[in-house]
């Protein structure tokens, strides 16, 4: 779920410029990205320290924490802005389209990644999905998430986003994505169809469950 920053889509390593005392400074989130997830491919996120995140990256350490407040972040990208996106594309649906079908189609544009993301959307969500170390704080970002989506309804609905109709379905629109990913990341990455198909098949699947 977390969405690529635009510097880091359709880019390759960004190269380390040097500050005026010859201490090289970061250029991007993208940059810092980059590398952590070249050292996570092959020494296992586990395995990758963020000292070795900075040398890689070719700035201090320092600077990294300034982008990143821990390496459990760098693999959640910019996810503030995430946010942001996701609430605009909830904001931007009429409405006079109904609240479930208005967050169907949030929630599929949502999960529209540019195919030259770098690092790729599935090695991004394959790390943060099957990486146990990740979870405890995976759990705090699924819980920012779902308050997007219990702020929405309760915006249309004139109800809370602590009321119960508010968290359920931000309870139940989490649900089906992590499920969604979990099919698509299930297929051979050649093979794989493309994810706003399958959250699709899920959201509609969920209700034709729920009506008979």
């Amino acid at each position: 779920m977390p969405e690529p920053a635009p510097d880091a889509v359709a880019a390759g390593p960004t190269p380390a410029r040097s500050s005026a005392r010859g201490r090289p400074v970061a250029t991007s989130h993208a940059a810092i990205e980059q590398a952590a997830f070249r050292l996570f491919a092959s020494h296992g996120f586990a395995g990758t320290t963020m000292e070795a995140i900075a040398r890689e990256a070719g700035i201090g350490k320092r600077t990294v924490f300034r982008y990143y407040q821990s390496k459990n972040d760098i693999p959640w990208g910019r996810f503030d802005r995430t946010l942001d996106h996701f609430r605009a594309l909830l904001d931007d649906q009429p409405d006079d389209l109904p609240v479930h079908a208005a967050i169907h189609r949030g929630v599929m544009e949502f999960n529209r990644f540019p195919a030259d993301a770098r690092p790729p959307h599935r090695e991004r969500m394959r790390l943060i999905l099957t990486t146990p170390e990740l979870q405890a704080h995976s759990v705090l970002r699924y819980a920012e998430w779902r308050r997007v989506i219990a702020e929405y309804v309760a915006r249309r609905t004139g109800a809370h986003p602590d009321d119960l109709v508010p968290r359920v379905a931000g309870h139940a629109s989490l649900a089906i994505s992590l499920s969604a990913y979990e099919t698509w990341l299930a297929e051979p990455d050649a093979d794989a169809p493309e994810l706003p198909e399958i959250i699709d098949r899920a959201m509609a699947g969920l209700r034709s469950y729920l009506a008979v």
